[in-house]
């Protein structure tokens, strides 16, 4: 993000910030509610376009939503819920897009599924349908779709993943297991990770950088031990959950 403006109405959500990410990173981006987190992953979804300033996803220029191009970037969004598609079983969740565009034989592609719900501790679940299985392991199989790979995609590629509140309303045990997925998720898939979250500990186990977004600007970056340790008001605040501080909440 170079410069980057997105504005709904006279009141901009970002007002001209800048951020570069490196391959492998893992970035929590945290603030309080309605400060313009989701409105980064909607950006770098491609499902908005800017205001102002320029967007650059692996080198290219994204001047389109992603809807509207031919070759898009590489990028994955792990939804709160794990948004699966009900009438289809898990092997056709996990391997729908490999599936739409025809280009692979059924069998790679069970082989290429079998492989991520082994990456994410599902087995024998290829057949069942999403309503047959627990919250937690519904969240597994987005877990899985999201590492699902194109054999065909250049090695030199690599995934962006944003995930949108990945823990909210799960218990500490499934939060543990769902942070190590993120990381783990994002060695495998050999890309680099967002990860939107008001959970402690799953800002402190998945990322390894943080940035605290408030008023339209990025306040603070630094990395995880420099988060646990900064005297910075804004992260302070955010850590110890205090309504004394620079950041006010949001009307409801």
């Amino acid at each position: 993000m170079q410069d980057l403006t997105m504005q709904w109405g006279s009141v901009p959500v970002l007002n001209k910030v800048n951020l570069k990410m490196q391959p492998g990173e893992r970035l929590a981006i945290v603030g309080p509610s309605g400060c313009g987190k989701s409105t980064v992953l909607r950006l770098l979804a491609g499902l908005i376009l800017p205001t102002s300033g320029d967007l650059n996803l692996f080198g290219k220029n994204q001047v389109y939503l992603r809807l509207d191009q031919s070759y898009p970037p590489d990028v994955r969004l792990v939804f709160q819920n794990p948004a699966l598609l009900a009438s289809l079983t898990v092997e056709e969740n996990v391997g729908f897009l490999l599936m739409r565009s025809g280009e692979l034989s059924h069998k790679n592609i069970q082989n290429l599924v079998s492989t991520c719900l082994e990456e994410v501790g599902l087995y024998d679940v290829a057949d069942k349908f999403p309503g047959q299985l627990s919250g937690g392991m519904q969240k597994r199989v987005s877990f899985a779709r999201a590492l699902i790979n194109d054999p065909y995609k250049k090695n030199d590629e690599m995934p962006l993943l944003l995930y949108d509140e990945p823990t909210a309303g799960l218990d500490p045990m499934a939060c543990t297991r769902i942070e190590d997925l993120i990381v783990k998720t994002t060695k495998v898939a050999k890309g680099c990770s967002i990860i939107v979250s008001h959970v402690r500990s799953t800002i402190e186990r998945s990322a390894s950088r943080v940035l605290m977004l408030y008023g339209g600007k990025f306040r603070w970056d630094g990395s995880i031990e420099e988060f646990r340790q900064s005297d910075n008001h804004y992260v302070e605040q955010f850590r110890t959950g205090s309504l004394h501080g620079p950041m006010q909440p949001a009307d409801n």
